[in-house]
């Protein structure tokens, strides 16, 4: 076309086939993507040759670092045994640091503290002479229920300390685990100066081994028990309390976990075996669980 309108369009035209010369279609085709896709994939003999460059060797890396980093599932199993071991190891240390006894640790075996200690809690304690209360008595530690009532003093929801003691000093026999009511000296007549008669079940000194005292001590009674434990049947069956005869204080419990001792003493009663090869037993046990555990992990 002549004219303007013709020089006009013949300039549209020729921009259009610069624009389609310079710009080419620059769009991959579905097959070009999947060959880049590829392309950026590690070839299997690439991918094998980085994980042996990548492993811990004790050549390489030497014996700590090989034992620290090894996905060898035998080793995996020793490190994770070990590192339970030195869990256990450090927490005891800890335990002992803070309590000052050994074990830090024991077990109820009857109800006479409920519903403050319950049979099959296990109980923390600590030595006497922390953890030490106001109107303590001179040289133990302990504060008595007659004391705790004037100062506040509250273990287990009752005033007073709660111990633990060998009955009649004798080690051989099984702990008592009960509170601390009030302390007599030796040749006192306790009954009559110091006693609850609501405890006393109606006895006299003259009825009463222990009285007067035979020595200074505490007089003690489970919180669910009727009488004092120096009465005649009653309680622990114990003379006056001697300082001396105190393992420790009770200051925790952790219900029900005292059950598992329970269980492993009488394993060893009914069998007649060590408390040790029990332990020995189940560590062998538990050894084989990770073991099987492991096994499945193992590629």
């Amino acid at each position: 076309m002549d004219g303007p309108d013709g020089e006009r369009n013949g300039k549209r035209s020729d921009t259009r086939e610069e624009h389609s010369e310079s710009a080419p279609f620059s769009a991959d085709s579905p097959a070009d993507r999947d060959s880049e896709a590829t392309d950026r994939q590690p070839k299997p003999g690439a991918r094998a040759r980085a994980e042996r460059e990548e492993r811990v060797t004790i050549d390489d890396d030497g014996v700590v670092r090989w034992l620290l980093e090894t996905d060898d599932w035998t080793v995996t199993v020793g490190r994770d045994i070990a590192t339970c071991l030195a869990i256990v190891a450090v927490s005891s240390l800890l335990l002992f640091g803070i309590s000052g006894v050994w074990p830090a640790f024991v077990a109820v075996e009857s109800g006479s503290m409920e519903p403050n200690i319950a049979q099959g809690d296990l109980v923390f304690i600590a030595d006497d002479d922390r953890f030490v209360g106001d109107s303590a008595v001179a040289g133990t530690g302990v504060v008595t229920f007659q004391s705790g009532q004037a100062t506040d003093h509250e273990k287990f929801a009752n005033p007073g300390d709660v111990i633990v003691f060998m009955p009649n000093g004798d080690p051989t026999e099984t702990p008592t685990i009960h509170r601390a009511h009030f302390w007599v000296e030796a040749g006192e007549n306790w009954i009559e100066t110091e006693a609850n008669p609501e405890f006393t079940n109606g006895a006299t000194c003259n009825e009463i081994v222990s009285c007067p005292a035979p020595h200074d001590g505490f007089i003690t009674k489970g919180d669910a028990n009727a009488g004092y434990d120096q009465l005649p049947r009653s309680g622990a069956d114990t003379t006056v309390v001697s300082a001396d005869w105190i393992t420790g204080k009770a200051m925790a419990r952790v219900p029900w976990i005292g059950g598992l001792t329970l269980a492993v003493g009488s394993v060893q009663s009914l069998t007649g075996v060590g408390s040790i090869a029990i332990l020995a037993g189940t560590a062998v046990v538990a050894l084989a669980l990770f073991a099987m555990a492991a096994e499945k992990r193992k590629p």
